[in-house]
């Protein structure tokens, strides 16, 4: 099925969000505006004397005059760049502040997501979201703001300054106001839902382009270059013919906006020569609005060009918000757990797509007594990985209940629930940091893990030897940036971190793939003596663990076709003798319960 999209906001709760955000920080707030305000008040003095100079030394003045004028005139242009500057400085302290909050709640929310949607989401959508969609709000934030709150003020106080020298001048060119105002609102009406095309678009293109780039051997060795190149181009496509769209509005509000801007200049120019004239306006008054007019409309042309980049940056807002508003997986109730009951499954049925998509799982009846070492085991597609996190807690079933005990794994708090069952799977990660920490992730909150505690759990997992071998130990920098591991040292890691957090139930699923089979025997029996009385379900692919399990679980087209000891399923001769002799390369039957049948 196609990766699903994560929810966007709508623009009106982000502009909420946006606003909230920056009231919690009200000293760097008000600093800002009110220094932003500060200058352009400063700014109004500059184009007044300026008229009045050219007045009088049109009637005749003294050079001492002109001096004091100018020595003014130059003290309130260096109080105003004083105050910009503090200006910009706090609007950069604000503008850090906001993002900062803004970034840790994307990464709470993301953390917080329930696994089953962060799977079903694509990878593009959220690596987009947290990356690019980052990158253009700080920006934004750093530039865009600044610019548009300053225009803002220039515009309101020069409109003030206008009025207060010719109020009939000044109303005449306001007439070139409306057709920016109508321009812009026609381009902002059409630009929210463009620009919100362009970034899903762009997060298909990395989805596409991640998947082809991560599974480049296996496409090589399947002969689906092709196919591959073909759906990146369709993306790549998509994404351009988006990304045309905000173009096309571009190429009608700019223009149209950069000559709304000039008109007023044109106005002032012509119309204040003719007030000149006609003696309706002074030359003080006209040279006044004239500088005025010039003044604030260099920084409302800049704010127009950073209003594409605030359209940007509130998409982008609006798809972090998104995360928030993603309904959790999962109903809490209050519930008793009581391990010793065992893990139920009962009457379950899935589907994959909130059940939408085709039935995997039909009907399953299973109960794992505690201490049990259950294997599940079937031909490729026949649903045990899908059963493993319905099991694990992570899905939810379609018809049915999963409990432990009494308890629906579904109902529990995501917290409870991993302390009572943890997954294990093939895909393990490293986090940036210290191997102690990594390891310290399993341990839950209020808990400690001494160094004796991960030393055995790394011993347990065979990892002690190259572990102690690493320049700094348990202080070895691993991850991103620090000693790359293999992907085996990395499965021990993840099951060493399970070993730490001493779960109830263990679901392991492909857990030693990675490894050489005599490699991922030895760490088995290692687990077996370190896990005993623990309920233990292994998603077998090596039929050797399902040779040691309790019990055995065969599943065949999302049904348990058989249940029973190694014994008893070889004696049976059905499904599980048949994987057993194919798993042996269709070696002769032995005798039920014989050596013979073990392999390691």
């Amino acid at each position: 099925m196609p990766p699903k999209i994560l929810p966007v906001s709508d623009p009106a709760a982000a502009r909420r969000y946006g606003w909230r955000t920056m009231r919690r920080h009200p000293k760097l707030l008000l600093g800002a505006l009110g220094l932003n305000a500060a200058a352009a008040a400063a700014g109004l003095v500059g184009p007044r004397l300026l008229g009045e100079l050219v007045q009088d030394v049109a009637g005749g003045t003294t050079t001492g005059h002109v001096t004091r004028v100018v020595v003014v005139l130059l003290f309130f242009v260096l109080l105003q760049s004083w105050l910009i500057r503090g200006a910009t400085v706090y609007g950069g302290r604000l503008s850090q502040a906001v993002l900062a909050e803004m970034r840790e709640t994307f990464i709470e929310r993301v953390l917080g997501l329930p696994l089953s949607t962060a799977e079903d989401a694509g990878a593009g959508d959220l690596v987009s979201r947290a990356s690019r969609g980052v990158d253009e709000m700080q920006r934004t934030a750093q530039y865009a703001l600044p610019a548009i709150l300053t225009a803002a003020f220039t515009f309101l106080l020069s409109i003030v300054g206008m009025l207060a020298v010719s109020p009939a001048l000044t109303v005449v060119i306001l007439v070139a106001v409306p057709p920016v105002v109508l321009v812009t609102r026609w381009y902002l009406s059409r630009s929210t839902e463009a620009y919100r095309a362009y970034k899903t678009a762009a997060a298909g293109m990395t989805e596409e382009l991640a998947a082809s780039t991560d599974g480049a051997a296996t496409i090589e060795a399947l002969g689906l270059a092709r196919r591959r190149v073909a759906a990146g181009d369709a993306s790549v496509a998509a994404t351009y013919a988006a990304d045309i769209g905000t173009l096309r509005l571009r190429t009608v509000f700019l223009p149209t906006a950069e000559m709304g801007y000039r008109l007023p200049m044109i106005a002032a120019l012509l119309l204040g020569g003719y007030f000149y004239t006609e003696g309706w306006a002074s030359l003080a008054a006209v040279t006044a609005v004239v500088l005025y007019t010039q003044q604030m409309s260099e920084p409302i042309s800049q704010a127009r060009d950073w209003l594409t980049e605030m359209q940007t940056a509130t998409t982008s807002l609006q798809r972090l918000l998104g995360v928030t508003e993603v309904p959790p997986d999962r109903q809490v109730r209050e519930h008793t757990v009581d391990a010793d009951q065992g893990l139920v499954i009962e009457k379950v049925t899935f589907g994959y797509g909130d059940g939408e998509g085709p039935e995997v799982l039909h009907g399953i009846d299973l109960t794992v007594r505690k201490g049990e070492r259950l294997a599940i085991v079937g031909p490729s597609g026949a649903g045990k990985s899908t059963l493993g996190r319905l099991m694990a807690g992570i899905h939810a079933p379609t018809t049915g209940s999963v409990r432990l005990g009494d308890a629906p794994l579904v109902e529990l708090p995501l917290e409870q629930l991993r302390s009572e069952v943890a997954l294990v799977s093939h895909e393990q990660y490293v986090l940036g940091g210290t191997l102690r920490e990594n390891l310290a992730l399993a341990v839950r909150d209020g808990d400690t893990a001494d160094d004796e505690v991960i030393w055995s759990a790394l011993k347990a997992v065979e990892a002690k030897e190259w572990v102690q071998a690493l320049p700094d130990g348990l202080d070895t920098v691993i991850g991103s940036g620090g000693t790359g591991l293999t992907p085996a040292q990395s499965q021990q890691l993840a099951i060493a971190r399970l070993v730490v957090a001493d779960p109830e139930v263990l679901v392991l699923d492909e857990a030693t793939s990675l490894l050489d089979p005599t490699s991922a025997r030895d760490l088995e029996r290692s687990l077996n003596a370190l896990l005993e009385g623990r309920t233990v379900i292994t998603i077998a692919h090596r039929l050797h663990t399902a040779y040691d399990a309790d019990r055995i679980a065969v599943i065949d087209d999302g049904r348990v076709v058989e249940l029973g000891s190694h014994t008893e399923l070889i004696a049976n001769d059905g499904s599980y003798a048949r994987l057993w002799r194919s798993w042996h390369g269709g070696a002769p039957k032995t005798p039920a319960g014989g050596e013979g049948e073990r392999c390691s």
